[in-house]
């Protein structure tokens, strides 16, 4: 179950706040640099994935983390999303706080 309480950007949007054209967007997501999901029949990516520098700082090797821990690529971008009491926060605000070890740590509990 996607959760809906983050903003959302097309790659349209995406493109023009990274300054980059819809194939290296794409490459992105495919790297895991940024996760996307199919809502109302566009591929969006929740906008607290990035930043003004680019992709959100350490998503990347957080997501790498959790695919290899047993979750989807869905089920990844679900927990980065969703709020954890633990952190107070949801891992991905926790992660734009610079809080990494904080999220990894969790991720890594949550391995199978």
């Amino acid at each position: 179950m996607a959760v809906d309480s983050h903003s959302w950007l097309d790659i349209p949007e995406v493109c023009a706040r990274l300054d980059l054209s819809p194939s290296r967007v794409h490459r992105l997501i495919e790297d895991r640099a940024l996760l996307a999901s199919k809502r109302e029949g566009r591929l969006m990516v929740p906008a607290i994935f990035i930043t003004d520098d680019g992709p959100l700082p350490h998503l990347s090797g957080t997501v790498t983390l959790l695919i290899d821990g047993g979750f989807s690529d869905e089920g990844a971008l679900d927990w980065l999303l969703e709020p954890l009491d633990e952190l107070g926060a949801s891992p991905a605000e926790a992660l734009a706080q610079g809080r990494k070890t904080q999220v990894r740590r969790i991720a890594q509990a949550l391995a199978i």
